[in-house]
């Protein structure tokens, strides 16, 4: 039987043009690689080195610029070939919103079987079938342009099961979704390739390329590593060099040895990491110090106002209409000038439509909303005044671009207000806090960015106003490891330096770095807010509602259930070795 991919010589570069520094690299160059039948590939790699590329190549979405692909034994060159390719290798793009073309959940699901020529029983079972495998079924009546992020990668991923075909291609399609929706993806790529079909997952999450049977790594167009998920990450030297990082559990499992904890060598995943975990012997006569926190972890009540209040807000999208939804049912948030809020909660959980709320995108239907001196009830405040103040960077970048360029489009806000400084200047600033280069991209048309970097982009356009309070809707989704330790260490020195930040995020790691204070949403709900060590000590609360705490959180709680004397409220990887090497220590010096 012929590979199912197989590239030969492989180079593909966009047409668009030249840029200030002179000619733009290809996307891909000269790569050769082969794709067996079942195999289930992940591929990593830095934003902007060629992986989305890759898997339009290998779906047949663009023609090699030069060298040939061959997709089920079939050159993707011959326009003849090209209706069987795409019948045979569906691909959930990285912004599912271009796969949609629907009115309702269940019409779109409907549309590759119905191009198919099947009969209509066939489609309606096999609507059905896909979108119980992705839990979108209660939705199908559902307006297809109504659903949250998370909720559209699973309806891209159901319209491509409903094909049934040989090999799916996923170009980071747990990007958006909460941290169960994430297990369930894997669960469900691991049953489809149990069954026979080949799977290829691009992916930021080295927690999920340490899952695969094989990983490709992509480095400025060309591959770098092709191999075993345990070779790579046992280099950390390379994953440096490609951009990249350790899993969450290899990097909790060296802090753990630096600890002088005894724990076998090639650790990548958590539940390798809790089950090598060694109970706590204290010696002879030494008693364990009880857990306990090193301190109040809770922060006094502000005297002054806070600076954002929610109260008891409702809002129904459609409303009125038979497909009213109910997005938020008295949700109520609060947080303090220069503080970062998180906000989390699962895929449609109402985080997103709340954020809305507080840049007067939306206005209450219901219960009040006031942010510093705007109150959002008024009708006579003015949105243009608030945006001014109050930047919201969406989960979708995309969404919220209005020019060509990249230059033009980080340029189009302040053009609208009047600037205390060059244009051309604070468009640069803007850049260069978010990592992109100034001359290099400036030029550059957004439709040839990677998703990151669109990401980076929608940051700095927002940035460039230069707001008193920054609203991230999923800041770091799409963003390679060392691009999301970049950003996230900048955030945090703004707020250091006074803004005042709310981050709506399924990163959990993201949420334990930056925020202070979180509130966990379901159902349009808040049920648990407090300070970030409060809430995340609440493992099995938080897993209850569909969520993971950090690898730090989690392994402590395992510690603590073997008996270590841990304290409570460890959320990040230095403060877990330092407990483990206290509770060492004393244990040592109670003998």
């Amino acid at each position: 039987m012929d590979p199912l991919v197989v590239f030969e010589g492989v180079s593909y570069s966009y047409e668009t043009g030249e840029s200030a520094a002179g000619p733009r690299p290809p996307a891909l160059k000269d790569v050769s690689l082969t794709i067996e039948a079942g195999e289930f590939v992940a591929v990593v790699g830095a934003n902007g080195s060629g992986k989305s590329t890759f898997a339009r190549l290998a779906a047949a979405l663009l023609i090699p610029t030069s060298g040939s692909v061959r997709l089920l034994g079939l050159d993707t060159r011959a326009a003849a070939h090209r209706a069987r390719v795409h019948a045979g290798v569906g691909v959930v793009f990285q912004f599912p919103e271009d796969q949609i073309v629907g009115m309702t959940v269940e019409e779109d699901v409907a549309f590759g079987p119905e191009n198919l020529g099947l009969p209509p029983a066939e489609i309606r079972a096999r609507v059905e079938s896909a979108l119980r495998e992705v839990g979108l079924w209660e939705h199908r009546l559902r307006p297809s342009n109504m659903l949250s992020a998370g909720q559209t990668q699973r309806l891209a991923l159901a319209g491509v099961l409903a094909m049934r075909p040989r090999c799916i291609l996923f170009d980071e399609a747990s990007t958006m979704l909460d941290p169960s929706g994430r297990l369930g993806l894997m669960a469900a790529m691991r049953r489809l390739n149990r069954e026979g079909i080949t799977v290829v997952f691009i992916t930021h999450f080295m927690e999920e390329a340490a899952e695969a049977g094989r990983v490709i790594a992509f480095h400025q167009g060309q591959v770098a590593f092709d191999g075993p998920p345990r070779a790579i990450f046992q280099d950390r030297e390379r994953l440096a060099g490609l951009g990249l990082d350790l899993p969450p559990a290899a990097r909790a499992a060296s802090a753990l040895r630096r600890a002088r904890l005894d724990l076998p060598a090639g650790i990548i995943t958590l539940p390798e990491l809790l089950a090598a975990l060694p109970p706590f012997h204290a010696r002879p006569g030494a008693e364990a110090a009880p857990p306990g926190r090193s301190g109040s972890s809770r922060m006094p009540d502000s005297p002054n106002q806070a600076l954002i209040e929610v109260r008891d807000l409702e809002h129904v999208y459609l409303k009125g209409t038979p497909l009213a939804h109910r997005a938020l049912h008295g949700a109520n948030l609060t947080t303090h000038a220069g503080r970062a809020h998180g906000l989390l909660g699962k895929t449609g959980s109402g985080k997103s439509t709340l954020m809305q709320h507080l840049n007067a995108l939306l206005r209450p239907q219901g219960g009040r909303v006031r942010v510093g001196p705007f109150d959002l009830n008024d009708a006579s405040v003015r949105r243009r005044d608030v945006v001014r103040q109050v930047g919201l960077v969406l989960q979708n970048p995309e969404a919220q671009f209005f020019a060509y360029y990249v230059g033009d489009e980080i340029a189009f806000g302040p053009r609208q207000f009047d600037l205390d400084e060059p244009l051309r200047e604070r468009v640069r600033w803007a850049m260069e806090w978010v990592g992109l280069d100034f001359e290099t991209f400036k030029d550059r048309p957004l439709f040839a960015l990677s998703g990151g970097e669109r990401r980076k982009v929608a940051l700095a356009s927002i940035l460039a106003l230069k707001p008193s309070v920054l609203l991230l809707d999923e800041p770091t989704a799409g963003l390679d490891p060392r691009s999301r330790i970049d950003v996230l260490g900048k955030l945090s020195a703004m707020q250091i330096q006074g803004m005042t930040i709310v981050l709506s995020s399924h990163q959990m790691e993201d949420l334990a770095l930056l925020a202070r204070e979180l509130t966990v949403y379901e159902k349009g709900r808040d049920v648990l807010s407090g300070p970030t060590e409060d809430v995340f000590d609440q493992v099995d609360v938080l897993k209850a509602h569909g969520l993971e705490p950090p690898a730090a959180a989690q392994v402590a709680q395992a510690l603590r259930s073997l008996g270590w004397p841990i304290r409570a409220g460890i959320t990040g990887l230095r403060d877990l070795e330092s407990a483990v090497v206290a509770a060492l220590r004393g244990a040592n010096e109670r003998v």
